[in-house]
């Protein structure tokens, strides 16, 4: 419906004030400065932030792994796009350590400029202000269970919890969380960190509550099954990860179903036949939040980075290793998805649910709470 009359008058007259005084007519918003930026228009486009990003000429990070959905391709391509530096301090992290690197490196110029969290390690990053509110092009298209309303956060990629198993060493492979109570896998089952401070972990513990009568309300069933696991002798506190697999210290491994597929790659033409499977009693899909951080050395450079991550070439680089980028949706909608990346992916029944940030947030506390007298040492 058209304005009245009336109050296009008064608008005009109130721009025509502004413009007199010096403060900008309507529609000239002068840009802020980097670190300032809630988007790229705020910066002044993305030709000027790529601008300031580049003259920064360095992008600092921590925790981020090669393989780990595809990060070595996506910092390659994000250097040779835009010529910055990118520094990966301490790549086998975890998302505890990410925050704690905040307090620990503040005021330093090799401080994290962005992190990749676990969920419930972005939010528990945002309550403490800790994070940036930045808004990429591509915002607005992603599912809002999959981000912050304040744009301290959105999730990039993501998948499903996973069984993987070394069919060369294990008779039957394992295909739910009640077959890994059978004693055929006594000293086993392992996980990649521990679920105090690593997001797969506490995810495992996740998948094992629905599983076993639990909800995202309820993970304590989740901490009773890997107590009971520890208590049979089937739980392994060997952190698994490529080498361990390949010795065949930790020949079942519960994980991400994009880094066990992995792994089945990387392993072809060893020892080891590494097979994957979705657990069916207790499937359970998360993904991983993008921040910038609130004191970043390099401002321009974080916002352009999260910008990349966000943008048609960064999502479909993360089906490269076979993480499900969180636009996959509206890719496939509007016709830029990697088909042929995206048929490799595992099929999965039903529509996935996401615990909400109240339950994340109680689950995370009930796992910090319970799990070290449950699972000790």
């Amino acid at each position: 419906m058209a304005a009245p009359a009336r109050g296009r008058v008064l608008a005009l007259a109130a721009c025509l004030c502004l413009a007199a005084f010096g403060i900008g007519g309507c529609g000239d918003q002068q840009p802020v400065s980097p670190a300032r930026a809630t988007s790229a228009e705020a910066a002044g486009g993305m030709a000027a932030l790529t601008s300031a990003a580049q003259a920064e000429g360095r992008l600092n990070t921590t925790t981020l792994l090669p393989h780990w959905a595809n990060y070595g391709g996506l910092i390659d391509g994000f250097t040779k796009k835009y010529g910055i530096q990118v520094v990966n301090d301490n790549p086998y992290g975890s998302s505890q350590q990410e925050l704690d690197d905040i307090g620990r490196l503040r005021g330093k110029p090799d401080a994290p400029d962005v992190f990749d969290l676990g969920d419930s390690f972005a939010q528990t990053a945002a309550r403490q202000n800790l994070l940036a509110p930045y808004r990429t092009v591509d915002y607005d298209r992603i599912p809002a269970t999959q981000k912050d309303h304040q744009a301290r956060w959105y999730n990039s990629y993501g998948g499903y919890v996973s069984i993987g198993c070394d069919a060369s060493r294990v008779t039957t492979c394992p295909v739910s969380f009640a077959d890994l109570l059978k004693p055929e896998y006594k000293g086993m089952v392992a996980l990649t960190g521990e679920p105090l401070t690593a997001g797969s972990a506490f995810a495992a513990v996740y998948a094992a509550a629905l599983a076993n009568g639990g909800s995202f309300d309820d993970i304590q069933p989740g901490i009773d099954f890997f107590a009971r696991l520890d208590q049979l002798g089937n739980y392994s506190r060997t952190n698994s990860d490529s080498t361990a697999i390949a010795d065949g210290r930790t020949p079942v491994n519960i994980e991400w179903d994009f880094l066990n597929l992995k792994q089945a790659d990387d392993l072809k033409g060893t020892n080891v036949r590494w097979n994957v499977s979705i657990p069916f009693d207790g499937s359970f899909s998360q993904y991983y939040a993008q921040a910038v951080n609130k004191e970043a050395p390099h401002p321009a450079a974080a916002r352009l980075w999260q910008e990349y991550l966000a943008g048609q070439e960064g999502q479909n680089l993360r089906l490269v290793d076979y993480a499900r980028p969180v636009l996959m949706d509206v890719m496939a909608k509007n016709g830029t998805l990697d088909v042929a990346l995206a048929d490799r992916l595992p099929t999965v029944e039903g529509t996935p649910a996401f615990p909400s940030e109240a339950q994340l947030a109680k689950a995370h506390r009930t796992v910090q709470e319970n799990w070290p007298t449950a699972v000790p040492g």
